[in-house]
């Protein structure tokens, strides 16, 4: 399940570093997330799906290393997009 592009736009204004970052690791951890909440959505109707749980899984593993890289280059940028995000870790 795809994000609209209206709502990609207002994430990258959000999670921005600057007025034409489109490509941070904060604004990939965003739309990754917002990706990942759709998916699980969609798994709540359509239990068998399991070509898209696939994809779910990759997308999962993908913000996981960016966090992974956020956090080897800085715990406070690490820190502070967990908090926005509402992630666990």
């Amino acid at each position: 399940m795809s994000i609209a592009a209206e709502r990609k736009q207002e994430l990258i204004k959000e999670y921005a570093t600057n007025a034409t970052d489109t490509g941070s690791p904060e604004v990939q951890i965003a739309v990754l997330s917002e990706r990942i909440s759709n998916l699980t959505e969609h798994f709540k109707h359509h239990t068998k799906d399991n070509h898209s749980r696939r994809g779910l899984l990759k997308l999962v593993s993908q913000r996981r290393r960016l966090l992974d890289y956020v956090k080897a280059k800085d715990e406070a940028r690490y820190q502070s997009i967990i908090g926005r995000l509402g992630l666990r870790r």
